[in-house]
């Protein structure tokens, strides 16, 4: 029986592996820095996207490469300072992009998504905060009719899991018309996926529920993990020592580190993406989120502000932000007459991810561990909280965590 467990990171994941942990009686601590809740857990487009069954680890995607160039006006960075971050993972994602190897990571990642949005109900219903939790698919838009008849085709043609997709309705698109200035060729609208309504509100649900059932918290940055027959520890770069029987590493993008020690092996890179937000103007506030697909854009409506995001940026998790990103993002909303208002802010973070864009959750021994969700975060992290949490309990997850352990790196 786990009684302890330390749980490395406070985002979204961790978070939500911490209450999972809890409901089975685990005396939970979080090990972070004590700046909670701001990396991509904070800064997404609040999509739960239960949609994206296929892996972006594909020969499509490869084919897409030369388009989506940020060089020629796309949102794939590959910045030549990073080309030693990003071309040994790039050669991984070639050999994981097998038609093979495509087929078994989509059937793995179809399961997990399919029991996403249940999961987030059980969780925010448990913190009394279910109404951040809001249903209600999203729109696809295209601005020319060249594009819109190839994207249009392509997602009704499209194996979307538990999702669904149609036109949008001449109602929907007189609506979506009112939103910019530029012209809308068609639309078409999912049904089933669902948007958290405020992330930032998020955050607070999640970390009161944690403090509400007992959890602790060690603020200071993992340095290392030991395992022994009595439990492991965990070394703070400041000295301090924590101990328990397990500890689950969910650090983003700064998790590699602490588990290759440990023997296993995590090919990760931060791809990063942007943000830039505002005042809202009159955007609707019940409008689900909008994709300008044309220009790789995604944009949110929160309480009390609106969010366009995009960008695709492989580098080091700690380079520096590229200021042409948040320009490039100004420019596609000013093209587009989006009622995003002065003054903006800029955002930039790090999704964690694996050359063949699944998560990587599992554990050996002690040592448990859930991080590499890309774009995927938010979306798969009560689930995965709740299936690691099984795994560590010795129950049955809900769907086969085989295909995600790191095992499959070597």
């Amino acid at each position: 029986m786990i009684r302890s467990a330390i749980v490395v990171g406070d985002g979204v994941v961790a978070l939500n592996v911490a209450l999972a942990l809890q409901r089975r009686a685990t005396q939970v601590t979080i090990v972070a820095p004590d700046a909670p809740w701001r990396g991509a857990s904070w800064g997404n487009a609040g999509h739960i996207a239960v949609e994206q069954v296929a892996p972006l680890a594909s020969l499509a995607t490869v084919k897409s490469v030369p388009t989506r160039l940020f060089s020629r006006g796309g949102a794939l960075a590959l910045p030549a300072r990073a080309i030693r971050r990003w071309l040994p993972f790039t050669v991984q994602l070639l050999r994981a992009s097998t038609p093979a190897r495509f087929a078994r990571g989509k059937t793995a990642l179809s399961a997990m998504l399919a029991t996403a949005i249940p999961a987030w109900q059980r969780v925010l219903a448990e913190a009394g905060t279910p109404e951040l939790l809001r249903v209600d698919g999203h729109f696809i838009v295209w601005e020319t009719p060249a594009t819109a008849e190839r994207g249009r085709a392509a997602w009704l043609a499209a194996d979307i899991g538990t999702a669904t997709v149609r036109d949008a309705t001449a109602g929907e698109l007189a609506r979506l018309r009112t939103l910019t200035t530029a012209p809308i060729a068609a639309a078409v609208r999912f049904e089933g996926s669902g948007q958290i309504t405020d992330t930032a509100a998020l955050g607070a649900a999640l970390a009161a529920r944690f403090a509400a059932q007992g959890g602790a918290r060690a603020f200071g940055r993992a340095h290392s993990i030991t395992a022994s027959v009595d439990g492991v520890t965990v070394t703070l770069e400041d000295g301090g020592e924590w101990n328990a029987d397990v500890v689950v590493v969910a650090a983003g993008a700064a998790s590699a580190p602490l588990v290759a020690p440990l023997g296993l092996r995590a090919p990760l890179i931060a791809e990063r993406g942007y943000h830039i937000e505002g005042e809202p103007g009159d955007w609707p506030a019940d409008e689900p989120p909008v994709v300008f697909e044309d220009r790789s854009m995604i944009v949110t409506r929160f309480a009390g502000r609106l969010r366009a995001a995009s960008i695709v940026e492989f580098a080091a998790i700690d380079t520096p932000a590229d200021p042409r990103k948040w320009a490039r993002l100004r420019a596609h909303v000013a093209a587009l007459g989006l009622p995003l208002r002065e003054p903006l802010v800029p955002w930039m973070g790090a999704r964690p991810t694996l050359p063949d864009y699944l998560p990587a959750i599992g554990r050996r021994g002690v040592v448990a561990y859930a991080f590499g969700h890309q774009h995927l975060g938010l979306t798969l992290s009560a689930t995965s909280g709740e299936a690691l949490a099984a795994l560590l309990h010795d129950e049955t997850p809900a769907y086969d965590l085989s295909p995600f352990d790191l095992k499959r790196f070597g």
